[in-house]
């Protein structure tokens, strides 16, 4: 039997193909992962940005994971709250609805730029020059908008609408004043010019030169907090994950200061106890501690502002043994108990395995001129400024929900997982690991069962669950809400997996137009 050269789950075709390009040009999943990064930017322009950050959790051969931070950070001051150009805007999702706030001072320290070359430094093969060229070429040719991408441009249309450059990202040569309709097709030449200079020019570009002055003269005179000190003090961060063991298997997710992982290794530790794969998987008995889980560690993230207390061994005492037993009891006594973000996922034939979560918030309206970097509005995602808006402390790693993840099973098999999704990005990546680990499911079922995710008192319930085991949660959870189709609202768990004998699957996730491509 041949031996497959990658595996490639990720939210667009366009993406998916590039990092596809690259692999059989003879790069590694990491040169992949770069490319489809690059490629996201153009195909994937709500989710995906230069102007924002995020995380890659990467293992290479025969070596232990690590990960790379990426994600932005806040600036080193800010003017008065008064002086600050920041205001709401509404995302409709149909059942249910979500602000956030943008404009310039929504705009945190960019990590996106600087990660790419820290990350093409360590890990690549390829020179950046042609690992940016599908990425290019497609921004030249153009991309033909699809159902997903045109829905989610619709939900934030107020953000799209909010300033001509923006538009631009979204609208056709032929109408340049309406957003792009599917089947219509957008080109972005200034994107392929900043791809193609960024890749001759370095970083510099943007944090010491003409790019970033651009940017935080912009902010000065226009009611941002970005300043040149914010650009040039920005670094990359290279952690050790998180790492759990969850029936034998381990895994391997992002760390504080990042809160999403944490709270995933919180609510597995709580369910390991309770066995569900002795149960018949979206049962109410499987479903019924899922969700109780979900419910406690909602409830602890309210009491306890995870991500926002600088000695990070405060946040990891939650997953020690005696703060775990109490919530176990809980567990144990109630057993019938009454944004924007893409995922790239990639393993290559060499051994080697990438997860890497993107995020631009939702973008902030701001795009810089001639570049085709929209910025991202990290400063005004009510889920990670736990402390409040304008509240955030001075020259911090904003704590992301964002948890590139890998699981390395018992039996030899790696699992790369991740997912976008805000708050439901940690509901999302637990159940896909549950029905992998606890229910054995193959890779494609594995991600698109029905989820759930419990907030503020409210159950959101995806449909495809029974008459029956809705009606048992109902008493349970009160305010419960049933969805009547798959919704982006679930997150999007691109997934891809490695098995022992190198046999490679994934699996791209439909609620966010995902693609799997075998190489």
């Amino acid at each position: 039997m041949k031996q497959s050269t990658g595996v490639v789950a990720a939210g667009h075709e366009v993406t998916a193909n590039a990092a596809r390009e690259i692999l059989l040009a003879g790069g590694n999943a990491f040169d992949a992962a770069l490319a489809a990064l690059f490629a996201s930017c153009i195909a994937e322009p709500v989710l995906a940005s230069l102007g924002g950050g995020g995380f890659l959790m990467a293992q290479t051969a025969g070596e232990k994971p690590s990960l790379y931070d990426f994600f932005v950070q806040t600036p080193h001051g800010r003017p008065a709250a008064d002086d600050v150009d920041f205001y709401p805007i509404v995302a409709d999702f149909g059942t249910v609805q979500q602000e956030f706030h943008i404009g310039m001072g929504s705009i945190a320290t960019p990590g996106a730029i600087k990660g790419i070359f820290s990350i093409h430094k360590d890990l690549c093969k390829l020179p950046l020059k042609e690992i940016i060229q599908p990425a290019r070429e497609a921004a030249l040719k153009g991309v033909r908008v699809n159902s997903f991408q045109h829905h989610i441009a619709d939900l934030v249309s107020p953000i799209i609408k909010s300033s001509p450059g923006a538009l631009r990202l979204h609208a056709t040569a032929q109408q340049p004043d309406k957003i792009a309709l599917t089947d219509e097709i957008i080109t972005h030449p200034e994107m392929a010019d900043t791809f193609e200079i960024l890749a001759h020019e370095g970083e510099a570009l943007f944090y010491q030169g003409e790019m970033g002055r651009l940017l935080t003269d912009t902010c000065r005179d226009h009611g941002g907090c970005l300043t040149a000190t914010d650009l040039e003090a920005y670094s990359v961060a290279r952690r050790q994950p998180l790492t759990l063991n969850y029936h034998n298997n381990r895994l391997f997710t992002n760390p504080p200061p990042s809160v999403g992982g944490i709270l995933i290794a919180f609510a597995l530790s709580l369910l390991e106890k309770e066995d569900l794969g002795r149960t018949p998987p979206n049962g109410i008995d499987h479903l019924q501690r899922v969700a109780h889980a979900m419910r406690l560690t909602h409830e602890l993230r309210n009491k306890r502002p995870i991500g926002s207390n600088p000695d990070l061994e405060v946040d990891l005492e939650i997953l020690s043994s005696e703060f775990l037993s109490s919530y176990r009891e809980v567990m144990s006594n109630h057993k019938t108990f009454s944004r924007g973000t893409t995922q790239i996922s990639i393993a290559d034939g060499s051994g080697n395995i990438a997860s890497m979560t993107l995020s631009n918030g939702e973008g902030s309206g701001y795009v810089l001129p001639g570049c085709g970097i929209m910025l991202n509005n990290m400063l005004g995602e009510e889920d990670i400024n736990p402390l409040g808006f304008h509240q955030w402390p001075f020259n911090r790693r904003i704590a992301s929900m964002m948890s590139p993840s890998l699981v390395v099973a018992d039996n030899g098999d790696v699992i790369a997982t991740g997912s976008g999704g805000s708050n439901r990005i940690r509901s999302a990546i637990m159940q896909v690991l549950i029905n992998l680990i606890d229910f054995s499911m193959p890779i494609e079922e594995a991600v698109e069962q029905p989820r759930m995710h419990y907030e503020n008192d409210l159950l959101n319930i995806e449909t495809g669950l029974s008459e029956a085991v809705i009606a048992a949660l109902r008493p349970q959870f009160p305010q419960l809400n049933e969805w009547s189709n798959k919704s982006l609202f679930f997150g999007g768990a691109h997934s891809v997996m490695r098995r022992k004998n190198g046999r490679l699957s994934g699996a791209g996730d439909s609620r966010r137009g995902g693609v799997c491509l075998t190489v």
